[in-house]
């Protein structure tokens, strides 16, 4: 009679277990797909300030039409990539053309003083900041859910229900360093 209610307990003990794991790894997916639709979010946040910021740039800057065509571009592309390798490709581009954008002010002190321009670039830092913030907490989460779904005993159960890994959102070779802006 006490082996079968060591049987018994140790089996209830083995499917909570199981339980958990398979929850805690749903938890974590789930995450990973708030996280990435929060960068979604800034994103498409970025991409509505882009036009309004090049469209005050242009009366001051007119004769600068390769710039502001570049971050035209690299806004469109940035829309429509897809997944975090991607869209970090296209962020990447995008946030050079933006540091060229700004470079230009420089250039043009009324366009440095002009107050629309000034909020737009306020907005558009802080949208990046937001980004940055929503990146790390993606590649964070990715990072716990890649590490569960490595080790045992999730490791099983995530190959049993085809958990697999995920990308994390990685700058890409010059990305990573300083962005050189000439012109």
């Amino acid at each position: 009679m006490i082996a079968i209610i060591v049987v018994v307990v140790i089996v209830v003990l083995l499917v909570v277990i199981l339980m958990a794991s398979y929850n805690g790894l749903v938890r974590l997916r789930n995450k990973i797909e708030n996280a990435w639709a929060q960068i979604d979010v800034q994103l498409k946040r970025r991409f509505d300030l882009i036009p309004n910021l090049v469209e005050t740039v242009k009366g001051y800057a007119a004769h600068e039409k390769e710039t502001l065509d570049a971050v035209i571009t690299a806004r469109n592309v940035g829309m429509g990539a897809q997944g975090p390798a991607q869209q970090a490709q296209a962020d990447n581009v995008l946030t050079g053309a933006l540091r060229s954008l700004f470079a230009l002010s420089e250039s043009y002190p009324d366009l440095k003083a002009n107050q629309s321009f000034l909020a737009l670039q306020e907005e558009l830092t802080s949208t990046e900041d937001r980004i940055a913030y929503a990146r790390q907490f993606y590649n964070d989460t990715v990072n716990r859910y890649n590490t569960k779904i490595q080790t045992v005993p999730t490791s099983i159960l995530a190959g049993m229900f085809h958990f697999t890994e995920r990308e994390y959102f990685e700058a890409e070779g010059e990305a990573k360093g300083p962005v050189k802006v000439q012109f």
